[in-house]
């Protein structure tokens, strides 16, 4: 559709959604979600549990079915989330119904997903989980795979001209990766082809 859309999003300091499918339709409620999850902070006074922020994204997810089923609406989320109270990461995937699955250090989504699914195990499987490993070599292989997957599927975007969104989510919140370190990264990658 677009090389530049950004399909990672920032919902909250401890919750980070990546998006595949009509990208429209999920920006639209990605804003729904920052939205009620900024208003449940300001009205009850502290953060929605982690609980509670992944049943309202099913239930926008629920809610778009009639879309999906149009064929004009269908988008999955993955996203990563951060539980304060209990210390711990998780990534979770949604059907397109709303349905919630959680799967270790990492998830799939989109057209190329069925591609590259084997490859993350196999990174994982044979250097470690990913939270475990130096960010360095997380983003390498993340961009290895990126890059693999953009020339196996043709709705998936490389990075040949323009840089990849990236995100940290760590205890300190969420941030960008810097430019210059993921340029540095990006041409490492390039230059192995």
């Amino acid at each position: 559709m677009y090389d530049q859309a950004e399909k990672i999003m920032a919902l909250d300091d401890a919750t980070v959604v990546a998006i595949s499918g009509a990208f429209a339709r999920s920006v639209e409620v990605c804003r729904f979600l920052k939205h009620s999850f900024k208003y449940y902070r300001r009205s009850v006074l502290q953060e929605m549990s982690l609980e509670g922020k992944l049943t309202e994204i099913s239930k926008a997810l629920a809610g778009n079915a009639p879309m999906a089923m149009q064929g004009i609406g269908l988008f999955l989320p993955i996203v990563a989330a951060y539980d304060k109270k209990k210390d711990e990461f998780g990534v979770y995937f949604f059907d397109g119904a709303g349905a919630r699955f959680q799967n270790g250090s990492y998830a799939c989504a989109g057209s190329g997903s069925e591609r590259i699914r084997g490859v993350f195990e196999y990174i994982s499987r044979t250097k470690g989980r990913f939270e475990t490993r130096p960010l360095e070599d997380v983003l390498a292989d993340g961009l290895q795979m990126l890059d693999i997957a953009a020339d196996l599927d043709s709705a998936t975007g490389g990075f040949n001209k323009t840089l990849p969104v990236t995100r940290v989510l760590d205890k300190n919140g969420n941030r960008e990766i810097s430019e210059a370190e993921l340029r540095t990264a990006t041409e490492i990658v390039l230059t192995q082809k």
